[in-house]
């Protein structure tokens, strides 16, 4: 591991430390007055499972929408912050381990996690004042945008990649301007895993190279972005917390002890929840405009 990599690891830690000191400096008075914050052993057993295909290849963002839409868990128009701020600690986890394991171009990856979170930045501050018919048509845009990269990774569909760990000249500076547009989509609730992974494929890049990017990214954005929703109370702290307590030791489990898993039936279960749940979402917004 080189010094740019050490380097870059200890911001995440850095950054980590500063999130979690915001999140509990700004809500320790609720934690301590009012018991109906505290995650429930449902919040953590969501945040387990959905962590868990996350650091496989799944995404965490739209089966956990999917479960806070079909439960009624979490109003709509909180769904996204409590996405960003209660996955962020399992996904810097997932991080830490995936920089420090796969090799690749310093530059290109530092490159695209500082637009990802110049999107996510700008676009938090942009959700977290949309109107709630404004959260439930982008959430249920963002679900079937979902369900058609599963179905195209289960039909084979997707770009098969090259060998590349790097990005050069007008590709890199593609690649960055994409990374920013998806920075900003996170944080309506689109994930950012997939849309990478295409992203980089196409570019010529080996697709292992995606999962330092992607997971770099959010890690990087999603404590930032996580940060403005908890500021303006736009996301269920009992959730988030459930997220985070579940996901962290999932990371862990998936990514240390199982490492892989046929995925293909699970994708097209996911599909079919995560379609049904843009529809509820859709129609929400509908009910909402009249």
């Amino acid at each position: 591991m080189n010094a740019g990599t050490v380097g870059l690891l200890g911001a995440l830690v850095l950054l980590t430390a500063w999130f979690i000191w915001r999140w509990y400096t700004i809500e320790k008075a609720r934690w301590a007055t009012e018991r109906s914050r505290r995650p429930s052993v449902a919040d953590s057993l969501i945040g387990f499972v959905t962590n868990f295909f996350d650091t496989l290849g799944i995404g965490s963002f739209a089966p956990t929408t999917a479960v806070f839409k079909l439960r009624r868990r979490v109003p709509d128009e909180r769904i996204p912050g409590t996405l960003n701020v209660g996955h962020a600690l399992p996904t810097v986890a997932q991080a830490l381990i995936f920089i420090a394991l796969v090799t690749i171009d310093l530059r290109t990856l530092v490159a695209m996690i500082v637009a990802a979170v110049a999107g996510a930045w700008l676009g938090a501050g942009f959700v977290s004042r949309l109107p709630v018919r404004g959260v439930q048509a982008g959430m249920g845009v963002a679900l079937l945008i979902a369900a058609l990269l599963f179905v195209a990774a289960n039909l084979g569909w997707m770009p098969g990649g090259g060998e590349a760990l790097a990005l050069e000249g007008g590709t890199l500076a593609f690649a960055i301007a994409a990374n920013f547009v998806l920075g900003a989509l996170m944080t309506l609730g689109i994930g950012l895993y997939a849309p990478c992974l295409v992203l980089v494929s196409l570019l010529g890049m080996n697709p292992i190279a995606a999962f330092p990017i992607m997971m770099g990214s959010c890690a990087f954005l999603m404590p930032i972005g996580g940060v403005r929703f908890i500021e303006m109370k736009r996301y269920d702290l009992a959730a988030a917390l459930g997220l985070a307590l579940g996901g962290i030791p999932a990371v862990l489990i998936a990514a240390f002890v199982v490492k892989s898993l046929p995925i293909v039936w699970l994708r097209w279960l996911v599909v079919v929840v995560v379609t049904y749940a843009a529809a509820l979402m859709l129609r929400s917004a509908t009910r909402s405009a009249r």
